[in-house]
């Protein structure tokens, strides 16, 4: 077994369901892994305890403060990618290259919620932004700002799962008391368009939630890239997605199901019957909404 590379930041972020991941996995010596949403790279340590090939494995995210935090791993061989995901797969699929192992876990992490000039959460007050990578791209605050009404509605409907009647206060609150640049702003408009705070569940945290997978496309990144992996996959290598809410795990479901009952086209076979849930496994109050599937390329 490979001796763990660490540094002093490895902390900065607990990787979900690890123990699961790593059992579902099942890396081996030799194995080459590709890691499409590595973070802080918690995940691809533990697997290269046992793959012991650092040097063959591909790390990516679209975060560069995260990826600033794998430059051990960079200096021990690994390749590291800034850029999205669904960019990686497509560039790593054209260059012909080929992996045992594939993992995408989708989502924020622990760092982009806790640092208030991300500005992903209502809960720290700090510029309207929540793009996962600050390099590019419209943020939060260039969205609601320019959006239209209904557009506004729709996107609260469609990515937060807000009833439509709620939905429609929202957007018309927020045309009338934009333009917004922080996130205390939002969050207070939303609270008072939905007459106050009642219950545990803070009002903001669906219109939040919206925004953010819009901003960051993260639906359509998603629907895009699944069906690129098991091009990148050797025959017998596995992939594990995890997800945080029911609109990823929807379509990582239903692909895998699609993929595995498709006869003699088949080319994944699913390992996960039922999601692996953190509720159940993990300890972590962040992983609770957290769901692993897996597969193997038949």
């Amino acid at each position: 077994m490979q001796e763990p590379v660490h540094n002093e930041n490895s902390a900065l972020h607990i990787p979900v369901l690890l123990p699961q991941v790593l059992e579902t996995l099942s890396p081996a010596p030799g194995e080459r892994y590709l890691d499409l949403t590595a973070g802080y790279g918690g995940h691809a340590r533990a697997v290269f305890q046992y793959t012991d090939s650092i040097a063959s494995s591909v790390l990516v995210d679209r975060d560069q403060f995260a990826l600033d935090h794998l430059g051990d791993l960079g200096e021990n061989g690994a390749t590291l990618l800034h850029t999205d995901y669904h960019a990686a797969a497509k560039s790593l699929h054209a260059a012909g290259e080929t992996f045992d192992l594939i993992l995408m876990d989708i989502g924020v992490s622990s760092p982009q919620l806790d640092l208030a000039d991300r500005g992903f959460s209502f809960m720290h007050e700090g510029p309207l932004d929540m793009r996962m990578d600050q390099t590019t791209g419209k943020s939060a605050a260039d969205l609601i700002n320019s959006a239209r009404e209904d557009e506004l509605a729709r996107i609260i409907t469609e990515y937060g799962e807000e009833p439509r009647s709620r939905a429609a206060r929202i957007a018309h609150a927020l045309v009338r008391a934009r333009p917004f640049t922080r996130t205390n702003e939002l969050a207070d408009v939303i609270t008072e368009a939905l007459g106050g705070r009642r219950g545990k569940i803070h009002p903001a945290t669906k219109t939040f939630q919206a925004i953010r997978l819009a901003v960051n496309d993260e639906l359509g990144q998603l629907r895009d890239t699944l069906p690129l992996l098991p091009e990148l996959l050797n025959p017998g290598g596995r992939i594990a997605v995890i997800s945080f809410h029911s609109l990823e795990d929807r379509i990582v479901k239903n692909y895998f199901k699609e993929q595995a009952d498709a006869g003699f086209e088949a080319t994944l076979k699913i390992l996960t019957p039922k999601p692996i849930e953190g509720s159940q496994y993990d300890t972590n109050p962040r992983a609770r909404s957290a769901k692993l599937r897996a597969a193997v390329k038949i």
